[in-house]
């Protein structure tokens, strides 16, 4: 759904351009405490996600290398802000895709420099905050399981694809370049941006599932769910009788998990991309089928040896478009992991010491 140059008027662009800046304002100063740790987040938090933060970054922009078949010509792809939010928080994820659509808008001239603006706004802000205001509003109601978090994983990533195609909707409805019947624009983007959102939806319904499977504490989303422990009587688990104590959280850096993640966001970037489907997604479909692009501008990237995800000069295909992704996630990453660390430290230098605790007043008093 990356928006081109000349789908928006310049002031419609430029009025997005000033609330996608003020988003990541506001969602510098929450990931501040998403990336800091809070006595919320179980203490912990901020240590486990802040190098974890730039994965997820380079995570999205590698699966949004793989459109996938959803209707007869058209494919779609990953938007990521569901997956980031429930990983990393809202804020950070917010600024994740943001870190991502300007990756992709510089190097790979895949989103246009003006509309980048309403990319972060409709890809960024609008998914990340419709999916984790779902997710936890499911989560609050369901059973308080591991089972829970992936369920509401994918209905929150289900309602955020289409919510960002009637978000698209009304931005062009204020400030489309061609005059074309929004009622016809907005029922084609929702309809097949729902198909997308089922894909969107396994996708981060998987990769949420497998990281809570391993380290719940590491996703945003599930800190505070513990499974019982098992045991074995006679032959059959039962559960155990809980201790008067919490549990600790799992002992151990992350690294296993972020090794495993960035292993896999090459590969999918390097070599599965090869295979992805070679039709218009939803949105250039629709934009083809309705008129929209009539006046799409060329990209002021075009020139870029990284254009259209493929490495100038290098005659193969499978060769330059798997050399693309690898730069292109192994950058991501690199500029990802370095923001959010700037965050954390400031976070972390700026906040006051914090009052001794009740206890410890007491401890001190004896």
């Amino acid at each position: 759904m990356h928006v081109p140059d000349g789908f928006i008027n310049a002031p419609v662009s430029a009025a997005a351009g000033v609330v996608a800046a003020g988003a990541v304002a506001v969602s510098l100063r929450g990931a501040r405490r998403e990336l800091g740790g809070t006595s919320r987040a179980g203490g912990h938090g901020g240590e486990r996600t802040a190098p974890l933060a730039g994965l997820v970054a380079a995570f999205i922009f590698a699966v949004q290398m793989l459109n996938f078949p959803v209707a007869a010509g058209t494919s779609g792809h990953l938007l990521g802000g569901a997956l980031a939010a429930i990983l990393v928080g809202p804020y950070t994820g917010v600024l994740c895709i943001a870190v991502v659509l300007l990756m992709q808008g510089i190097l790979f001239a895949d989103g246009g420099l003006t509309a980048l603006g309403v990319n972060i706004t409709v890809m960024g802000v609008v998914t990340a905050v419709v999916a984790y205001a779902l997710f936890r509003g499911l989560v609050l109601v369901l059973p308080r399981t591991r089972r829970s978090v992936t369920i509401a994983s994918f209905v929150a990533a289900l309602v955020s694809v289409p919510a960002a195609a009637a978000a698209f909707t009304l931005v062009y409805a204020i400030g489309g370049t061609t005059d074309v019947p929004i009622g016809k624009v907005l029922t084609a983007m929702v309809g097949v941006h729902t198909l997308i959102g089922i894909g969107e939806a396994v996708i981060t319904m998987l990769t949420v599932g497998a990281v809570v499977a391993v380290r719940p504490d590491l996703v945003h989303g599930a800190r505070g769910l513990t499974a019982p422990l098992k045991l074995r009587v006679d032959g059959e688990l039962v559960d155990a009788v809980p201790a008067t104590a919490a549990a600790p959280a799992p002992a151990g850096s992350p690294k296993k998990v972020w090794i495993g993640g960035l292993v896999t966001a090459f590969v999918l970037a390097g070599f599965v991309s090869f295979y992805a489907s070679s039709n218009p997604d939803g949105l250039e479909k629709v934009a083809a089928d309705k008129g929209i692009d009539r006046y799409v501008e060329e990209h002021a990237a075009a020139g870029s040896p990284l254009a259209d995800y493929g490495v100038k000069d290098v005659e193969d295909a499978r060769l330059s478009g798997g050399l693309a992704g690898v730069i292109g996630v192994g950058a991501t990453l690199a500029v990802g992991t370095g923001a959010f660390w700037a965050v954390r430290r400031r976070r972390t230098t700026s906040a006051p010491p914090s009052a001794p605790s009740s206890e410890s007043r007491t401890a001190e008093s004896v």
